[in-house]
């Protein structure tokens, strides 16, 4: 997408049909370094996301937003069944970089993983559990990439019905998005450690929010990171590395500038909220909502907000969708 003042997308279309803002492959180029270590993901995520899915009994988990591979590995290596879709080609190649570096251990040789979407998830080649998945999990503001066009949110419902007809009864659904609230009511991010992200390479993360018609539209965000020069060697072809520093830093190690942006669906909690039981419909049984990962009542203003929706255990056969009763696993 494109207006008068900048570009607020990357351009691009990816194979599945939806616009993909990776399919430049810049930002996909250094996803990783601004995610930071692995190994290293700050605790209170990990463990949340992980006790979560394990308080509900979850063993079997799809990834919808499975990008370079961050969350399904970290499930993988906490003892989860995953499998992962996403809609970007440049994103999936590092994630298969990664199952086909660590074949040797039963969690990744099993790791399935296919390219598709959420508009028509249950086309997706993975083999869909007889019942349904234990948990779908689609985490790191990934949603809000949704766009919403026509103003009717039309897309984000059909992708949180295909969401619910892919969980078996009494699944639940793991989602997040950006405090949009704060954003819309400030015009920046909630200040504050990112509970997602370690990397110590991020310069800056400037916010716009677009409006249209006087009602916010749109949040991008200008990711400028610093990137020392022996990383971006690894993971830089074709020009993704756009600028290079003149200087050195941390005992003369070079460092480059690198930019991306990134755009968002500025989902408001409430509106989001309505938009999950809506689209579950009849199948919806709750939606608990926390703040950074813990108890909503006492984080002042979050980074995140996160959903765990459950769905019913025995939803009405005849109210649910016309696609879950055509589905065949």
């Amino acid at each position: 997408m494109n207006d008068s003042v900048y570009r607020t997308r990357s351009l691009g279309v990816a194979a599945t049909g939806l616009p993909d803002q990776y399919a430049d492959g810049k930002a996909a180029t250094v996803w990783n370094i601004y995610v930071g270590s692995t190994q290293a993901r700050t605790k209170l995520y990990r463990e949340s996301v992980c006790d979560i899915l394990r308080s509900h009994g979850c063993q079997h988990v799809l990834d919808v937003a499975c990008g370079t591979g961050v969350d399904s590995i970290m499930l993988l290596e906490n003892g989860f069944r995953v499998s992962s879709i996403d809609a970007s080609d440049k994103m999936l190649k590092y994630a298969q970089k990664t199952r086909w570096a660590r074949r040797k251990e039963d969690a990744f040789d099993n790791w399935v993983i296919e390219e598709g979407n959420w508009l028509t998830l249950l086309e997706t080649e993975i083999d869909f559990p007889s019942e349904g998945f234990d948990a779908v999990v689609c985490l790191g503001n990934s949603f809000a990439h949704l766009p919403d066009f026509d103003g009717t949110n039309g897309q984000q419902r059909l992708a949180l019905r295909n969401f619910c007809d892919a969980l078996k009864p009494g699944g639940i659904l793991l989602i997040d998005h950006r405090n949009y609230d704060a954003i819309i009511d400030t015009g920046i991010a909630p200040p504050g450690a990112n509970i997602y992200y370690n990397s110590p390479y991020v310069d800056n993360i400037k916010t716009s929010v677009l409006r249209v018609d006087g009602k916010p539209s749109m949040v991008t965000l200008d990711y400028h990171l610093q990137v020392p020069l022996r990383l971006v060697k690894k993971r830089s072809h074709r020009g993704h590395v756009i600028a290079a520093s003149s200087g050195t830093e941390d005992e003369d190690e070079a460092k480059v500038a690198s930019h991306f942006r990134l755009s968002y669906h500025p989902h408001r909690l409430d509106d989001f909220k309505r938009l999950v039981s809506e689209s579950f419909s009849e199948s919806f049984e709750s939606d608990e909502v926390l703040g950074d990962f813990q108890d909503f009542s006492k984080v002042a203003t979050p980074a995140y907000f996160v959903h765990v929706v459950r769905k019913k255990e025995n939803p009405d056969a005849s109210s649910e969708p016309e696609s879950k009763r055509k589905m065949s696993f």
